[in-house]
């Protein structure tokens, strides 16, 4: 989305440990609830696409059939646009865009698809209503978001519930709903969808790679990103704080029975 509304402001913005993450995103992990709409010749508008490679498995699986990919960054569209290359995908683009103000024609699209998007958004139902207008009749719009209080992990650990209450202020403060995962249905049915079908999947972090991994992200992303640049901005945090958040994460990654669970909301919208 490249021509935000004013407020929007997006917590994790685009340091390399935030797209790195993304980049780790498939179809098969973060996408399995729409995978069976993919057919083969359907065209797909993938809304907050990314690093895109979730995009990149879409193309392949509705091949012939166009999939275009859209983002607010023309920095990580460019980044998405070389991984299509590197991957020989030739049916699919990508383009800077606004998710408030698709530039598509009604009825242009058999599936519409946003992961981890409607969270960073000051009006997620706006952006769903966009989505229905350019899906077509009998198409589906696709959301999937984390719900971030529903997040659990093991060992207790204080720096984590510190991370959690930090990330919390810091996205109400930008206006973003960071529990967005259980309130899908409900946006869903405020945008005018008729036919709301829920679902959840999780995505766990209790192997020793796993933990390793995800502590990696997260404890450069609390001193490095966007949300380390927010959190002192704000004045909800200072340095110490941050780097004592991060050396928590490093910690929860050593443990031998560490256990990190992200349930995330799902539905596929129609009508």
């Amino acid at each position: 989305m490249s021509e935000e509304q004013p407020d929007d402001v997006y917590s994790h913005g685009h340091h390399e440990s935030v797209v790195r993450a993304h980049a780790s995103r498939t179809a098969e992990n973060s996408a399995a609830f729409v995978v069976p709409y993919l057919t083969p010749g359907a065209t797909v508008l993938d809304v907050g696409c990314g690093p895109g490679s979730i995009t990149c498995d879409f193309a392949g699986l509705v091949a012939p059939g166009r999939v275009t990919g859209l983002d607010r960054s023309p920095e990580v569209v460019a980044q998405a646009a070389a991984l299509a290359v590197e991957r020989g995908m030739q049916n699919v683009g990508f383009a800077a865009g606004n998710i408030y103000s698709l530039d598509f024609e009604d009825d242009s699209f058999d599936v519409v698809h946003a992961h981890q998007v409607l969270q960073h958004l000051t009006d997620p139902v706006a952006a769903l209503r966009q989505m229905r207008r350019v899906a077509r009749a009998g198409g589906v719009v696709a959301v999937r978001d984390a719900d971030f209080h529903g997040m659990s992990w093991y060992p207790a650990l204080p720096e984590l519930d510190e991370w959690m209450e930090l990330y919390q202020r810091i996205a109400r403060r930008n206006g973003a709903e960071p529990d967005a995962g259980r309130r899908l249905v409900s946006w869903a049915q405020s945008a005018g969808f008729t036919d709301v079908a829920p679902s959840s999947s999780n995505w766990l972090y209790a192997t020793g790679q796993q933990r390793r991994w995800q502590a990696r992200v997260w404890g450069e992303r609390v001193l490095h990103s966007a949300f380390a640049d927010q959190a002192l901005e704000y004045g909800f945090a200072n340095a110490a704080d941050l780097a004592r958040i991060s050396a928590g994460w490093h910690r929860w990654g050593s443990t031998d029975d560490g256990w990190f669970l992200i349930p995330n909301g799902e539905v596929l919208a129609r009508g």
